[in-house]
């Protein structure tokens, strides 16, 4: 078994620097090259992580034959094009989320990473969030009983970080698929693949943009479970990814930016409390703040490829994350449900 992984990392942006400083925490990983169409910015990044090879042409990092795998952290866009061309060259691949802006464009990177014997890895980074990470480990432990409602937000001011003829700005890269995924995504590992979505959008904080910026999404889980996310890149207030998660013997409270999360029980377990119920005083758990955990999302990749364990968050995970997404923009523009196809 290979004892290092070499890496290398497509792009130089903030998020890339840290695919970058994930790689560098690694005992058991290696950065060797990384690249950007900025050259010079692609310069200064390599110095200060103290890479010697340096790219502006991807396609040149992936002729790199020591390099076992590559981090795609590019303009959604193109994810479908390089995920392809580094498969391909046979590099393992971790791509940030979201997989691709469209059914076709996923449909292809689910096809080529199934048929080709390198691993394929979606950044899907809330799964690796402590207190998200937390909240399902009691749900599945049946902390709080059968879900029967799960909701989830993604409220992000884009102001002075989205502009005309920006990526961000392209319509298919929405706000609920560019950054509303995370809680779609969130609430599909928890409650399953949402089967029947409505949708409703509007679009007053941003009205020069070509796609409304905010949007509620109601849906039905597996299990008669039902749930909802809300979607906003005007609001203004600070980033959250509030998550509610009720059951039938509790609820959980959980944020990806505080330093703890609510249970309300209506009893504890410890027989030195049997009895008393928390429904008005809730259990505070303590969670690390990591709303971008690379680190551990990195760590997990770098296991999969070195002990050849399987991916969990597949391609086609992704995929399907991207179809409800995708569900629930045209469900908003078509003023009807829609019930997602989840085969590929």
């Amino acid at each position: 078994m290979k004892k290092m992984l070499k890496m290398g990392v497509i792009s130089c942006s903030g998020m890339a620097e840290g695919h970058m400083t994930a790689i560098e925490k690694n005992p058991h990983a290696q950065l060797v090259a990384v690249c950007d169409i900025d050259l010079e910015k692609a310069r200064k990044t390599a110095e200060k992580f103290k890479v010697d090879q340096v790219f502006q042409d991807y396609r040149e990092l992936l002729k790199m034959e020591e390099i076992d795998g590559v981090v795609i952290v590019t303009p959604d866009q193109i994810h479908r094009e390089m995920a392809l061309e580094a498969l391909r060259a046979g590099k393992h691949v971790l791509c940030e989320k979201p997989l691709a802006l469209t059914r076709e464009d996923c449909a292809a990177i689910v096809k080529a990473a199934e048929e080709s014997d390198r691993k394929f890895m979606v950044g899907q980074i809330c799964r690796y969030t402590p207190g998200f990470k937390k909240a399902k480990m009691l749900i599945e432990r049946g902390e709080i009983g059968e879900l029967t409602f799960v909701e989830s937000e993604y409220a992000h001011d884009y102001t002075g970080i989205i502009e005309p003829g920006t990526w961000r700005s392209d319509p298919l890269r929405n706000g609920v698929v560019g950054g509303g995924c995370h809680a779609v995504d969130l609430l599909r590992w928890i409650a399953g693949d949402p089967q029947r979505i409505t949708a409703y959008s509007n679009r007053k904080a941003f009205p020069h943009l070509e796609y409304d910026d905010t949007t509620i999404a109601v849906m039905q889980f597996p299990n008669n479970v039902i749930g909802k996310v809300f979607v906003s890149i005007g609001c203004k207030r600070e980033y959250t990814m509030r998550t509610v998660l009720y059951g039938t013997k509790g609820t959980i409270i959980v944020d990806n930016t505080n330093p703890y999360m609510l249970v309300y029980k209506d009893q504890f377990s410890d027989s030195l409390l049997e009895g008393v119920r928390a429904i008005n005083a809730p259990v505070k758990y303590p969670i690390s703040v990591s709303n971008h955990n690379t680190i551990g999302e990195f760590n997990e990749f770098c296991e999969i490829v070195l002990e050849d364990k399987p991916v969990v968050t597949t391609a086609l995970e992704g995929a399907k994350t991207i179809v409800a997404c995708t569900a629930i923009v045209d469900s908003a523009k078509e003023l009807r449900t829609i019930e997602p196809d989840y085969h590929f």
